[in-house]
């Protein structure tokens, strides 16, 4: 990622060169898509057809990381594509949870509240890709502040299964409010 970043960097942004990236079909070259993309002439039809072409974990993240959480369309996507069957789909509803629980410091808390029961609801999904990022989500919301991470803990002891896999360690980093 490294390198990648720094030739995005010296790249530049580029809305164009980034749809002819994507179009390769090349890895990394769809991870520098991302990195390059201009977030306010991404529309939300290029976000369907983007994430319908996830196939791999760390493609889902960054482009989720890096692009789609600051379009206008993070937290409406976030909450469709939770829903939907295909894998890394889901997952990158429940990654744009946590990206958007990290970087939107502006947002209230009642935006990150409407997420818990999709958390809760998503939470017996056995795939490992969709439950790493539905946990992920859940430990982000819960870092915000002590509020949330209250509602983040009950949300995880609720669950019937104990699917949430939270260790000590994430619990110290919810209750402390840090958002690392």
């Amino acid at each position: 990622m490294p390198v990648l970043r720094k030739m995005a960097k010296e790249a530049g942004k580029d809305h164009k060169v980034a749809r002819e990236l994507w179009l390769s079909g090349i890895h990394e070259a769809r991870i520098m898509a991302c990195l390059i993309d201009e977030p306010e002439l991404v529309s939300e039809e290029q976000m369907e057809t983007w994430v319908k072409d996830f196939d791999s974990w760390d493609v889902c993240d960054q482009c989720c990381s890096n692009l789609f959480d600051m379009t206008g369309f993070g937290y409406q996507k976030a909450i469709e594509w939770s829903a939907r069957d295909e894998e890394f789909v889901k997952r990158a509803g429940f990654v744009l949870m946590a990206v958007l629980a990290v970087h939107d410091k502006r947002s209230p808390d009642t935006v990150f509240q409407k997420f818990l029961p999709i958390i809760k609801r998503e939470a017996e999904d056995n795939r490992n890709y969709v439950r790493k990022a539905v946990n992920w989500a859940l430990r982000q919301i819960g870092k915000r502040n002590l509020n949330l991470n209250k509602e983040a803990i009950k949300t995880a002891k609720e669950n019937k299964r104990n699917r949430f896999k939270i260790s000590q360690m994430d619990c110290i980093g919810m209750r402390s409010g840090n958002g690392e």
